[in-house]
């Protein structure tokens, strides 16, 4: 099993320090509004890699952090007119109601910056104890010039690593490359006391704290986003390693590219944005994992309705293949099963390729409709299709149809029953329209069923055209017509 170091910019055979445990560490979110689909991404791959370890018979221990005091969340508390506290709650939960709807497994622990606060003050007085740190007017900074292999990860050049820090902190930095571990307190800003005065930590320091109080001096996969690689996790790195004395701090840096919407990445201070749950109501969680999962997780992926649409159509296919009745399980398959989860492998230990795993979900999908068609089994087929999916954190269920009003479908249904009788034809029966939805579209089923079979097929599209006006579309499959809400 190999993976890709952003460290060393190369393929490594992954061999974690405890042969069968893996430590991971993820950054997390800053909640200060609600997250978007660009979050949905990073923390679907990272759910996807953590799955996939444990498949491979790891015991995975997963710290994801919250930002939970930030300039960003200050600024917007202040706008609304409401505590810090109070807005990153809100968020914080609403974040964590994004992730389960999108089938993600949640973290071992979800450490709050705020809550960690002791560790912070331990560590960054370890570090001035130490001379890698120095307190000026009421905030702490890091001395960079003390680490002598500063800027390994992301290996830019001075004047760009400059230009990046020079605005953070005041004039009492020793030099701009310094970057702030306490921030002295500001007038009407959250704060706490440390040996320095009242302030409030840095935003590196914090998952520095965190990743050493839940999981060690060592860890073996740190991930996030592409942006994060400098400063943040160059930064993590030089604090933590300056504080424990131990090298590397991680050994293997995972960085997945970023959701572009056109030509910008997808964010929440450019403002272009998509949220989870918007995209949520217009499609499944299995299409938003099979959008991200069609690409490679390192590249940057361009967000766009059709891709998407694509990705929903793709999991309905999925859906209907695992829902394939089977009259006798203990049929022989038809199909090399075996062969399917040796190449699933194959792929995903060539750094979590998921694009060539998803694949051959599909591959092994159009297998087993040929093999039923040929009238071997496809049991054991279904079953890996499911496992396989399962790893990849799909679920392959039917969506659940949202609530609908059902008038609207009566009177569309009251109308096409005109139409027949002025067609001269039979109608719907005379007893009535049911109340419910399920039954309404059972009877506009059997109707446009009986005008195609009838050769009626302008009055069978009639049928089709007036319920895509109300949102709801049919779908002639092998085990007949069935109809969805569009989300």
């Amino acid at each position: 099993m190999k993976v890709f170091n952003t460290l060393s910019r190369q393929k490594e055979d992954f061999l974690p320090r405890d042969s069968n445990e893996v430590k991971m560490y993820v950054c997390g979110v800053t909640p200060y509004s609600e997250s978007h689909i660009g979050h949905a991404m990073s923390y679907i791959i990272f759910d996807v890699i953590r799955r996939y370890l444990k498949f491979r018979g790891y015991r995975v221990r997963y710290v994801q952090n919250i930002t939970d005091i930030d300039d960003k969340i200050i600024d917007r508390a202040n706008h609304l007119g409401i505590s810090t506290r109070e807005l990153a709650e809100k968020y914080s939960q609403s974040y964590l109601e994004d992730m389960e709807a999108l089938n993600i497994i949640p973290a071992d622990v979800y450490p709050r910056a705020t809550g960690e606060i002791a560790k912070i003050i331990e560590i960054v007085e370890g570090l001035i104890d130490k001379g890698y740190a120095y307190p000026a007017g009421g905030s702490v900074y890091f001395r960079v010039r003390n680490v002598h292999d500063y800027g390994k990860l992301s290996r830019r050049n001075f004047e760009s690593m400059l230009a990046a820090e020079n605005a953070v902190g005041g004039d009492e930095k020793e030099s701009p490359m310094d970057f702030v571990l306490w921030k002295a307190t500001k007038p009407g800003e959250p704060s706490w006391e440390s040996p320095w005065g009242a302030g409030r930590p840095g935003w590196h320091i914090e998952c520095s704290a965190m990743s050493l109080k839940y999981l060690g001096d060592t860890i073996d996969i740190h991930g996030g986003g592409r942006d994060l690689v400098f400063p943040h996790h160059e930064n993590e790195i030089a604090q933590s390693e300056s504080f424990t004395g131990r090298k590397p701090f991680v050994k293997y840096w995972l960085h997945n590219g970023l959701l572009q919407l056109g030509e910008e990445k997808m964010s929440k201070s450019l403002g272009n944005l998509v949220t989870i749950k918007e995209a949520l109501t217009r499609y499944s969680a299995d299409a938003l994992r099979i959008f991200v999962l069609s690409s490679h997780y390192r590249r940057p992926l361009t967000y766009s309705e059709e891709a998407l649409e694509a990705a929903e159509k793709g999991a309905e296919r999925l859906r209907q293949v695992v829902s394939l009745p089977v009259e006798d399980r203990e049929a022989e398959d038809g199909i090399d099963v075996q062969a399917y989860q040796d190449r699933f492998i194959k792929a995903m230990d060539d750094d979590f390729n998921t694009a060539q795993a998803v694949a051959i979900l599909f591959d092994l999908a159009r297998d087993i409709n040929r093999a039923g068609e040929a009238g071997h089994g496809v049991a054991l087929g279904q079953k890996r299709l499911l496992e396989m999916a399962g790893v990849l954190g799909l679920t392959l269920k039917p969506p659940e149809q949202p609530l609908m009003d059902t008038e609207p479908l009566r009177q569309v249904l009251a109308a096409i029953n005109n139409q027949l009788r002025e067609a001269g034809l039979s109608g719907m029966p005379e007893a009535g329209l049911p109340d419910d939805v399920d039954s309404l579209m059972e009877v506009a089923i059997t109707t446009r069923n009986q005008l195609r079979e009838a050769k009626k097929w302008q009055l069978a599209d009639e049928v089709r055209n007036k319920l895509d006006g109300l949102g709801i579309t049919l779908e002639d499959t092998p085990r007949g017509t069935v109809w969805k809400s569009k989300r």
